[in-house]
């Protein structure tokens, strides 16, 4: 039993609908089938990274890539793609899923297969490019990672990888990750523009003398007293909320349920996570280990972890912290704003977590409009109110 505003409250289990449907089971054909439609869009998006370099990839990562290697792999994917979906269209009731995933595959060996030829990289006047290879990499990485990680330490163990919306959230993450770059200038722009008089020699020189493990840990805490404060604005203030609700109108949570954010939050919460990190000035080294570290927190809050983390969930933000933040339940709602420790919350007054329960419902309080466009325009209607 808990309290919130003086009125008692008795949290409930979660109860899942029947999703059996949905499983991915095997001799069925759908993991095949759905393994072969990724496999083959995949496999079409890095040929078009191989022909279109300058235009589709990110400069900074394209630098790094080992070609032979990548090659390799785009082989293998290839090759992969193509066997799958044979097995998935002899075996899957849905057709569709190997059927695209042959078709993708097909156009990706018309265009060079792996040994497609490589496009220029020296001429974009713009200096904007679509992530397409970072798309294609997050993709891989966060799906055999998490996906495998939510089937081993599932918190609820029927709710099946294609949970309901998952293509929506899908959307999102492509939509997302594709406009990687352009963000990226707004928020170094807005950063260098409006903080360039802040920007300390002294503090700067001061933070790269000591050791790297204690620059991460000072831009761990500073980057989220800032996203802290963000974060509740955006719940506090009714217009900033119908931006903020996006994110919110999940109802099921994973790894992929993160990926839910307007666009418009998109922005600015990259300009504000930017702000520290460029007053601060880290070595690149403390720098690289923090943004790996947000992005990889950033996905397993969301993610379907029934990990006991012990002691730790009263260190650093877990799946069951975050959970509540977005379940829709009245003791819940405004609580657990933190993006990297539950230190603020816990100073404020706005940290919710009680031990041995996990929310019995996600979403608003108010259901969004379901698809990407509707979504996309909705903050900007004059329907809907808070929660």
């Amino acid at each position: 039993m808990a309290k919130k505003n003086n009125e008692p409250y008795e949290y409930k289990p979660r109860e899942i609908e029947d999703m059996s449907d949905r499983y991915l089971r095997f001799g069925a054909g759908k993991i095949s089938g759905y393994s072969a439609c990724a496999l083959g869009i995949l496999c079409l998006m890095a040929v078009l990274c191989f022909k279109f370099p300058v235009y589709l990839t990110v400069t900074e990562m394209r630098q790094a890539y080992d070609v032979d290697f990548m090659r390799t792999l785009l082989l293998i994917g290839l090759w992969g793609s193509v066997a799958l979906g044979f097995i998935g269209f002899c075996l899957a009731k849905d057709r569709r899923p190997p059927a695209i995933g042959l078709l993708c595959t097909g156009i990706a060996f018309v265009l060079g297969g792996h040994t497609v030829v490589s496009g220029d990289t020296t001429h974009n006047s713009t200096g904007l490019a679509l992530g397409l290879d970072w798309l294609v990499l997050a993709l891989v990485a966060s799906v055999t990672l998490f996906t495998f990680l939510e089937k081993i330490f599932p918190k609820y163990k029927s709710q099946a990888i294609l949970r309901p919306e998952w293509q929506l959230d899908l959307i999102y993450f492509c939509f997302n990750h594709l406009i990687f770059t352009f963000i990226l200038l707004i928020g170094n722009y807005f950063t260098t523009t409006v903080f360039n008089w802040a920007v300390s020699d002294t503090l700067q020189n001061f933070v790269q003398d000591l050791p790297v493990v204690v620059q991460v840990l000072i831009l761990i805490v500073c980057a989220d007293f800032v996203l802290y404060w963000s974060h509740r604005t955006f719940h506090e203030t009714p217009w900033l909320w119908k931006i903020h609700a996006v994110h919110h109108s999940v109802e099921h949570m994973d790894w992929l349920a993160g990926s839910r954010n307007h666009i418009v939050q998109t922005i600015v919460d990259r300009c504000i996570a930017l702000v520290p990190l460029y007053l601060i000035g880290p070595d690149k080294a403390a720098l690289d280990i923090y943004v790996i570290f947000a992005g990889l927190q950033a996905v397993m809050v969301h993610a379907n972890l029934g990990i006991p983390f012990g002691p730790l969930k009263y260190i650093i933000c877990t799946p069951q912290y975050h959970h509540w933040h977005h379940s829709s339940e009245a003791p819940a709602i405004d609580t657990n704003y933190a993006v990297h420790m539950p230190l603020f919350d816990m100073i404020f007054g706005t940290y919710h977590m009680p031990d041995k329960h996990w929310p019995a419902h996600y979403g608003t309080t108010v259901r969004l409009p379901r698809t990407f466009f509707k979504q996309l325009t909705y903050p900007f209607t004059r329907r809907g109110k808070k929660k």
